[in-house]
């Protein structure tokens, strides 16, 4: 991987996974961070050149094990973060909706556990269980039926 750079906006792929009314969170596994065995929606960086689709495919295999094929997005949502070193960091986050298929053992090295949760389990969930806040307006947004068809996605490489 491709050492992280903060100067700059970066862009990060999100899945919300539902089924029979339950999501799907993964348990961070940062031993040096803040995020260390807190709750998040699959996600991560964008690679240079790659496609926001194949790369939500890709990090919700890594950190869920499951196949994910995204059928809409969710919404962009642009998420402003200062780190206890008085470090920003601004990542417009791609939220995908899809759904599972096909469990696979292992998990990505960064992720404890996954486990499904109910709307409620997150919305009770506080700063030192849940990754981000912006991961209860996700659940709002799906919750009110908000999506987009994938098409309004390009990507060109030139």
């Amino acid at each position: 991987m491709a050492e992280r750079v903060f100067t700059q906006t970066f862009g990060v792929v999100a899945a919300v996974i539902e089924k029979e009314g339950k999501f799907l969170l993964v348990q961070e596994s940062r031993r040096k961070g803040s995020e260390h065995g807190q709750w998040n929606h699959p996600a991560g960086w964008i690679d240079v050149g790659e496609d926001p689709i194949e790369a939500v495919k890709r990090e919700t295999k890594e950190e869920t094990g499951y196949d994910f094929k995204p059928s809409a997005l969710l919404g962009l949502y642009s998420i402003v973060k200062r780190k206890e070193n008085g470090e920003i960091r601004h990542a417009i986050k791609l939220v995908f909706l899809g759904t599972i298929s096909r469990k696979q053992e292992k998990l990505a090295d960064d992720i404890l556990d996954t486990k499904w949760f109910s709307a409620e389990e997150i919305n009770n969930m506080d700063k030192d269980t849940l990754r981000d806040a912006d991961i209860k307006k996700i659940l709002r947004d799906f919750s009110s039926g908000q999506h987009f068809p994938l098409k309004i996605l390009t990507h060109s490489l030139v």
